[in-house]
């Protein structure tokens, strides 16, 4: 294993925050009323010390309101999803894999969509739902994808897309039996949606994504040795169903808290993973951080685009996020073949 010193992981992520924070800005300044960067930086200066009377309650509606908590809930929803995408491609040894394109999102959309028609008024019925159904969609297209004991990379692909099918036309018979009303808004969801109010606080959110992100850190050096395969890792001393557990774990739970308060966007596990082996290596001692840096600057890239666009119409993130991940899907796949 490459040496890895704690000083490069400290430059890159430092790097990587310097980056999501001119995203950010930018996201702050443009939408549906572009606001002027002193302006912009003379509201943030008052909020920061306290000063929110002198703030103009447009301003206040406008950045502090509206654009701000879309754009913090866009990061947790891009690091969630980027670290569940890589850790799924470590564990199953599949640069293909990803929350949407294996079907746990559907898994996690299905069973949010389950916990508002049968436990609407019970809090955190939605994320429990979610994470539930994240879980069960990621079990069975594990054991799906094994072949003679042994996880097969095709084989896993196709159990992942059969299952994403599957759970995908249980979601439109469910949305059959809800209100005209309500199924535009569901269907807006489920194409990748951050307007909407969050069932949790963001604080909430972002303590979870934490523990998650921490907790699959800490089987970090253990996933480079998983890598070579199981039997190789067991050899090496990895415990493998350790690993495994804490993996599958955090990484549904990732998901179904992103699903469950964005809907199904698709293919930020497989591009930002990607992108930062790419750039920094595969080592995830650096790419769980690095990745979840990366997935926060790219899903706030892709909602400011969303929102900004077709002005004053929203597009839905997912599509965006699509537009960009299903040509990076084939190039992988087609790469695979040669």
């Amino acid at each position: 294993m490459r040496t890895l010193s704690a000083r490069r992981i400290l430059i890159v992520c430092a790097a990587l925050a310097g980056v999501l924070l001119i995203v950010v800005l930018l996201a702050l300044k443009f939408g549906t009323r572009s606001i002027s960067l002193y302006d912009l930086a003379v509201l943030l200066f008052h909020a920061a010390t306290g000063r929110s009377d002198q703030i103009s309650s447009d301003f206040r509606l406008i950045i502090l309101d509206i654009r701000w908590p879309r754009i913090l809930l866009a990061m947790i929803v891009g690091a969630a999803l980027s670290v569940a995408g890589a850790s799924f491609q470590a564990l199953l040894r599949n640069p293909l894999a990803d929350p949407y394109v294996l079907g746990v999102s559907s898994g996690a959309a299905l069973g949010s969509i389950l916990s508002l028609i049968w436990a609407e008024q019970l809090p955190g019925a939605t994320p429990f739902g979610a994470f539930i159904g994240a879980l069960a969609a990621t079990t069975a297209v594990y054991f799906l994808g094994q072949r003679g004991g042994e996880l097969d990379s095709y084989t896993l692909l196709l159990g992942g897309i059969i299952t994403a099918s599957f759970l995908s036309a249980l979601i439109m018979f469910l949305m059959t039996t809800i209100s005209g009303r309500e199924l535009r808004g569901m269907a807006f969801w489920l194409m990748g949606d951050l307007s909407a109010p969050t069932p949790v606080a963001p604080a909430w959110l972002f303590l979870v994504l934490v523990m998650a992100v921490g907790a699959i850190y800490t089987t970090s050096a253990d996933l480079n040795l998983l890598l070579g395969g199981e039997q190789e890792a067991m050899h090496l001393g990895v415990h493998v169903v350790r690993v495994k557990l804490v993996v599958f774990l955090g990484a549904s739970l990732l998901t179904g808290l992103a699903v469950s308060v964005s809907g199904a966007i698709g293919y930020v596990g497989l591009m930002v993973p990607h992108l930062i082996r790419l750039l920094f290596g595969s080592d995830y001692r650096l790419l769980i951080p690095a990745t979840a840096l990366g997935g926060a600057i790219a899903v706030v890239v892709a909602d400011t685009l969303a929102r900004t666009l077709v002005s004053p119409t929203q597009l839905p993130v997912g599509a965006m996020t699509a537009l960009v991940g299903a040509p990076v899907f084939i190039y992988l796949l087609r790469r695979g073949k040669t």
